[in-house]
């Protein structure tokens, strides 16, 4: 088997789910609960939060527990939205986002609120120019994705900082759910940065868990009523097991994270070179800078996406649809619509996506198959 679909999920790491387990078996108490086993618990949970904290360059208390990245989006966006109403209600954010941002913004303009989609040139980046025609004294939040989950473009988030650094009163959201571990924190974290938004279950942890980062001194709304767990801004117990292993994934991934990215994009430039030299194909995905290593979208052109996954499928081979999350409805991929790609060619696509245990082995079976693949289909068309 090949699994090429990272970007999708990743496989739970051996020793994450083993603490996973342990953590399950021996920490099983409620982390609020008073007596000696909640206490446990609430350590393990607090020491977890550190350890994040550590390794990503943040304060422990800017830290906080989700379910994954789809909440985090959803809380950082309304939750901020809600809190800073009475000074605004102008958001602006770009026509790639996750649907999880996207769909956000929906909500919130038939709330009343003003958003403002910034368009894309044709690899996928949003143009600081354009950002700084949309500011107005009535935006309240920016929220920006770090690297686009279909295609792999980096956004110019440190460029977008500095214009920010005029305009403090605007908060900043970045999605970095596909830049972690990607040695790529030079190029999205940033300290006008006012909240970041990650999920485990991308690097090897569990799913169901995720975290955000909220700068010091910033607030947004709870959308969480409950108990008052996180601070009082996200009630419901903590998954203390699910967060323990998230601590030890995210420790993982940051070993040699430099050597691992690198790895993956000697294998991403082994198959886009390929790519280049192959008829009817088109390639999103490219070996400059602004884009991330471990992703690789392109086309076989006259032959829709899903036919392309499934017949990679039948020979163990597995790829995605650009995003997941929208790869059942059939649809074609929104960045490659917001870049103005012709409808045929957009419901194409497909993605490769890597990550550091991927092998050089594996990228020359794919491109071996890849080639019968081609060639079967341009004998049909």
């Amino acid at each position: 088997m090949i699994y090429f679909d990272n970007s999708a999920t990743t496989k739970i790491e051996d020793s994450v789910l083993k603490t996973y387990n342990v953590a399950s078996q021996e920490y099983f108490g409620n982390p609020s609960s008073l007596h000696k086993l909640g206490l446990k618990a609430f350590e393990l949970v607090e020491t977890s939060r550190k350890k994040i904290a550590q390794l990503m360059g943040f304060k422990p208390h800017e830290v906080f527990f989700t379910s994954g990245g789809t909440e985090g989006n959803n809380w950082i966006i309304k939750g901020t939205a809600f809190k800073k109403r009475e000074f605004g209600k102008r958001i602006i954010t770009s026509s790639v986002e996750h649907p999880s941002v996207i769909n956000s913004m929906r909500q919130l303009e038939q709330l009343g609120y003003d958003v403002t989609y910034l368009p894309v040139d044709k690899d996928g980046h949003v143009s600081v120019e354009d950002l700084k025609n949309a500011l107005r004294d009535d935006t309240i939040l920016v929220s920006i994705m770090a690297v686009n989950n279909e295609i792999g473009s980096i956004e110019p988030i440190k460029e977008i900082a500095k214009v920010l650094k005029d305009y403090p009163s605007v908060s900043f959201h970045v999605d970095g759910t596909q830049a972690i571990g990607k040695g790529l924190e030079d190029q999205f974290i940033d300290p006008r940065v006012d909240f970041y938004t990650f999920s485990g279950h991308k690097f090897h942890a569990p799913r169901g868990i995720g975290f955000i980062y909220m700068k010091e001194g910033k607030q947004i709304e709870p959308l969480m009523a409950g108990g008052g767990q996180e601070k009082g801004l996200r009630s419901g117990t903590e998954n203390t097991p699910a967060i323990a292993a998230m601590a030890r994934a995210l420790r993982l991934l940051k070993e040699n994270e430099a050597k691992k990215s690198a790895e993956m994009m000697k294998l991403k430039t082994m198959l886009v070179e390929h790519l280049n030299t192959l008829d009817n194909v088109h390639v999103f995905s490219k070996l400059a800078d602004g884009f991330a290593p471990h992703i690789i979208c392109f086309t076989i052109d006259g032959v829709r996406g899903e036919t392309i996954v499934h017949t990679f499928e039948d020979r163990d081979i597995f790829i995605s649809t650009t995003s997941a999350c929208s790869s059942k409805k059939g649809l074609e991929s929104s960045t490659l619509k917001a870049m103005n790609t012709q409808e045929s060619i957009a419901t194409s696509a497909v993605r490769v996506s890597l990550d550091e245990n991927n092998t050089e082995a594996e990228m020359k079976e794919f491109i071996k198959n890849l080639d019968e693949i081609h060639d079967h289909f341009q004998i049909l068309n």
